[in-house]
């Protein structure tokens, strides 16, 4: 009986606590089913309306926003995946003079605030012509999600024993062969969820879309102040386009759930 009342506080709590979570969600959902004038009230009665759909749809300039951000966030990630890879199998595989400070130097990429290089950038990007282009945004951004898929996929490298390649190696496998049909399978959940996590730091980025990129390519991100007029703030049509933006990023991790939950526990525990 003792054990049923544990386990039922334990759901109780659990379930508060998830509805707690995912309110901002629910509540953002509502705001853009709402009227400008009912967004200060916070009755859940109301008349809903899709005209704040129809507003952000209406002239197709969203819609461009959003391919826009699709291209330069998914041309980042696939840039980080073909050259994070090849790196992060060197650091955990090749030992060489200077493997940790290199290591180290990709990890600082993260540590760097945005606001400390963004000028410098923009400068390098006036004068090379990146400014306001696709290749800018997605140079930018891979430098962005390169280093936490480094740090995470080496890890993975370094727990397939060495052993593993060379016994296929022995089998008349090439190197290549090893790689692409006995490595990668095993560093699939790690390459998921860190992708995964790049992509959402890409995605939602707002630094570098605002300051390094103007008419011709603008991000979600940016295109949200379009909604902040100088006399109010159209909130419906602001959260309709935070919640459409949001949209790709929750049904990708739904999608890849599973590979998504192994690759952030694996090797947490060890024997």
């Amino acid at each position: 009986m003792k054990k049923k009342i544990i386990t039922t506080l334990q759901n109780v709590a659990l379930l508060l606590y998830a509805f707690y979570a995912i309110f901002p969600l629910l509540w953002l959902v509502i705001l853009s089913f709402k009227h400008d004038r009912e967004m200060f009230n916070t009755t859940f009665i109301f008349t809903p309306t899709l005209e704040n759909y129809r507003a952000l749809f209406s002239d197709g300039e969203y819609i461009g926003y959003f391919l826009d951000n699709i291209i330069v966030s998914f041309g980042a990630i696939t840039l980080s995946i073909i050259v994070g890879v090849p790196a992060a199998y060197a650091l955990a595989r090749f030992d060489f003079k200077g493997r940790e400070g290199i290591a180290f130097t990709f990890l600082s990429f993260r540590f760097a605030p945005e606001i400390l290089v963004v000028l410098p950038l923009f400068l390098l990007y006036q004068e090379l012509g990146l400014y306001d282009t696709y290749v800018g945004l997605i140079w930018v951004f891979q430098v962005l999600s390169l280093p936490l898929l480094i740090w995470i996929l080496r890890g993975y490298f370094e727990d397939i024993s060495v052993e593993v390649e060379n016994a296929a190696r022995l089998d008349g496998y090439s190197w290549w062969q090893v790689f692409m049909k006995i490595v990668m399978p095993l560093i699939r959940p790690g390459l998921v969820a860190s992708a995964l996590l790049s992509l959402i730091f890409v995605w939602n980025n707002f630094t570098f879309s605002l300051l390094l990129a103007g008419q011709d390519v603008t991000t979600t991100t940016v295109a949200m102040l379009q909604y902040v007029a100088s006399d109010t703030v159209h909130y419906g049509q602001m959260a309709g386009a935070v919640l459409i933006s949001s949209l790709p990023i929750i049904i990708l991790a739904l999608s890849i759930q599973k590979h998504l939950v192994r690759g952030l526990s694996m090797g947490s525990v060890k024997g």
